[in-house]
């Protein structure tokens, strides 16, 4: 499907709306944003760490600006070599990291929670999610009865966790990107099922495309979004429209290229260089509980993307 262009875009939103959306591009030189340091996930380098080049990947990370990264468990195939925790958390401490969070498979928290659990202990973490809730979506459409049977199972899994000392999050990279058979939008609904005490959020910025304004979600929904996941997003190129509230959209886009990625949009530009308003996103993710984030390019040359959305994060307060 050909997306809109900016200008339709700013069309049909109409004037006012979009000079809500519209600032300067002028950033202010100071600390990490909302004071959080710039974290990074790991899985776009999977290959490294199955290579067992774990050490020299952190050490590049320490070096290029990141303090925080983000797991993914043995459960996946890539990561298996960091099943003893508290070694991980030796070698993460000693290249000058540390690990909050990790994703696990929705198998590992349904049928390993207690070893999951064990092994996010060890390593040091306080948050455990998983990329989606995996519901069955036929064409795009997922049933309420099924997508309320999936929020009651991980509401029970947050709760297990929960008396571990572990708050749980949902990242939002498929079941949640869809549609019920009614036609509402699946996340917005899916946040009043899950319970907000026992089930944070991590907000998929590429996911914008697909599921609305994040600045609607932070504002609507105080101390609900933990985490993120940071891309750039070039919401002027032909990618499906977005379905829910108005996009985040700077003065001035800048150039993209393609790429293929794990999130719901392939972006292949770097944060900064796209055409999101990341200052408002960051201002509104102070009400909406932000604790962490994590920068996840996965296209090719998606190293030096990271290099360059680090940079410019720097340059936010």
């Amino acid at each position: 499907m050909v997306g809109l262009s900016r200008r339709e875009f700013l069309e049909r939103a109409g004037a006012g709306a979009a000079a809500g959306l519209l600032v300067s591009r002028a950033v202010t030189a100071g600390a990490d944003p909302l004071g959080i340091p710039i974290g990074c996930q790991t899985y776009p380098e999977r290959s490294q760490i199955a290579d067992g080049k774990f050490v020299d990947l952190l050490k590049n990370m320490y070096a290029a600006g990141i303090r925080q990264i983000e797991l993914c468990s043995p459960g996946y195939a890539e990561f298996k070599s960091l099943a003893d925790g508290k070694q991980t958390r030796r070698v993460i401490e000693d290249s000058g990291l540390s690990c909050i969070s990790a994703h696990f498979t929705m198998n590992e928290l349904r049928n390993q929670q207690a070893q999951s659990i064990e092994w996010a202990q060890a390593i040091g973490m306080t948050q455990m999610g998983t990329a989606s809730l995996g519901a069955r979506v036929t064409s795009g459409l997922i049933a309420l009865d099924a997508l309320k049977r999936a929020a009651d199972e991980y509401n029970r899994i947050a709760d297990v966790a929960r008396r571990a000392g572990i708050q749980q999050f949902l990242h939002n990279e498929g079941t949640e990107n869809s549609h019920l058979e009614d036609g509402r939008l699946t996340y917005p609904v899916l946040l009043d099922l899950l319970d907000p005490d026992l089930v944070k959020m991590q907000f998929q910025m590429s996911s914008m495309r697909l599921v609305g304004n994040p600045i609607t979600y932070f504002t609507n929904h105080p101390g609900r979004f933990i985490s993120a996941h940071l891309h750039g997003v070039d919401l002027d190129t032909p990618q499906p429209p977005a379905t829910g509230p108005v996009m985040p959209i700077k003065s001035a886009p800048g150039a993209a290229t393609t790429g293929r990625g794990r999130g719901t949009a392939s972006t292949g530009v770097a944060i900064g260089d796209d055409t999101v308003d990341w200052p408002r996103v960051f201002t509104a993710a102070k009400t909406g509980g932000m604790k962490n984030y994590f920068i996840e390019q996965e296209q090719q040359g998606g190293w030096d993307l990271m290099l360059k959305g680090v940079a410019y994060l720097k340059t936010l307060t």
